[in-house]
């Protein structure tokens, strides 16, 4: 058998037992890349008792090393102190690339500041919106300009997403690549048998948060309501927007025509999905948006606002877009309502516009194209972060020389030699009832 093609590490704050478009990214991508021969090792927090090392499906290895998140599922800030478990990991597992994914993840951000003191080669992927004007976004887009001011690539899940992260970064253009989401078809299919039209059931699954369009939700539903008395709603999700649409039922009666779910599982999303004919999203940003494909998948006809990286994802046929308002988007929903009677589910479910072996072998040029690059030295790379501003150029570049100092001090103190280096463990797996065969792997001492 061939040797391993690269080393790859992914690096996210948010990863399994979270559940979200992320964390699925990651999982899928990482499966897909094992199985065209790659070795991925994942790094994340830990979750709750999840700590050490464990091992998932097709034998992905994940380091859950012991930090709690602070916020948001993000771990705290150190700068510095993740620096010698990370590097005795790079080590350890003979990494030869570093995958960090989402901006908001501290984690990520620290490990790829860290992996290109080492001299390795790394490649970040945006997988959201960000905007110019607040506060959070003014702070979010000075640490993404600092990460990505020596990253090797980038990727971005759409076209708006890209033209998004190069504003905000400064990153040159040639250096991004954009790269969708996919989904599980076959997790994600429609019913066997296709369900009456005597009722049209609207589902809605998602975060009840501002950002998802929550507010929206609340004055949508009942104007639909009352325009289509054979229309039920079936909202999945949880947050601090949940209040509001509880409200909402109970001021308008609606308590037997829009069912709340709460929270639901990522395994029982497709047998809500499957129980209505329309998917309705409501976000005021998004860059891709897997929630939309999900659905599309499970032969749902979906409506949705026209933002972000939205009108990129599903062909015309199999969306109706309306602008982020609730008059919009309830003749939006008029509009889906009439053209319900010319979809098949199950054409939809075969069209399998996105699938993530093609998101693998896409991501797997931008490795190649990443290990490519030239090596740098200290003062080239200082140089790019001068650039960075009057004030915080200088504060990058302080940040990184310490960053180089600690990585030298740490060498003497425990020298790259004397980290015992594990052995590769790949499982190949044959479909069509083929054997399944375990290689083993050992460096000799």
């Amino acid at each position: 058998m061939a040797d391993l093609k690269h080393r790859i590490l992914m690096v996210s704050d948010f990863f399994y037992p979270n559940f979200g478009g992320v964390e699925n990214h990651i999982y899928y991508l990482s499966q897909c890349l094992l199985k065209l021969g790659h070795k991925v090792v994942v790094l994340t927090h830990a979750y709750g008792n999840r700590s050490g090392v464990r091992y998932m499906t097709g034998g992905l290895k994940v380091y859950y090393v012991p930090w709690r998140p602070f916020l948001m599922q993000n771990t705290f800030p150190t700068i510095y102190g993740t620096f010698p478990i990370i590097r005795t990991i790079l080590l350890r597992e003979k990494i030869s690339l570093v995958h960090g994914h989402q901006a908001f993840s501290t984690l990520c951000h620290e490990t790829l500041m860290h992996a290109r003191t080492m001299g390795y080669k790394v490649v970040f992927t945006d997988h959201s919106l960000y905007g110019f004007a607040d506060v959070g976004s003014i702070h979010m887009n000075k640490v993404l300009q600092f990460t990505l001011a020596d990253v090797t690539r980038a990727i971005c899940v759409s076209h708006t997403s890209k033209e998004n992260t190069v504003l905000r970064s400064g990153l040159p253009p040639e250096k991004v690549f954009v790269i969708p989401n996919a989904v599980d078809t076959a997790m994600f299919k429609p019913a066997q048998q296709r369900l009456g039209r005597d009722e049209i059931v609207i589902v809605v699954i998602s975060r009840l948060v501002y950002r998802k369009g929550a507010d929206l939700l609340v004055e949508v539903i009942p104007e639909v309501c009352r325009l289509y008395p054979n229309v039920r709603f079936i909202v999945g999700g949880d947050g601090p927007k949940r209040v509001r649409l509880e409200e909402m039922r109970e001021k308008h009666s609606l308590q037997d025509r829009v069912e709340m779910l709460g929270a639901v599982p990522h395994a029982s999303v497709r047998s809500v999905l499957i129980s209505g004919h329309i998917f309705l999203n409501s976000s005021l940003t998004e860059a891709f948006c897997i929630a939309i494909l999900e659905a599309a998948s499970c032969g749902l006809l979906t409506v949705s606002t026209r933002v972000g990286g939205v009108p990129e994802v599903l062909p015309d046929d199999m969306i109706v877009l309306a602008e982020p308002d609730p008059s919009d988007m309830v003749h939006a929903i008029r509009k889906a309502i009439s053209i319900l009677p010319n979809i098949d589910p199950q054409v939809m479910h075969d069209r399998r516009l996105y699938n993530w072996n093609d998101v693998a072998e896409r991501t797997e040029i931008v490795y190649n194209r990443a290990l490519k690059c030239s090596d740098q030295s200290l003062l080239e790379r200082l140089s790019r972060y001068l650039s960075c501003g009057a004030w915080a150029g200088k504060l990058f570049c302080l940040v990184m020389i310490i960053d180089f100092l600690i990585w030298r001090l740490l060498e003497l103190l425990q020298p790259a030699k004397d980290i015992e280096e594990v052995p590769d463990v790949a499982l190949r797996c044959h479909q069509h009832g083929e054997r399944i065969e375990e290689i083993y792997r050992c460096k000799s001492e």
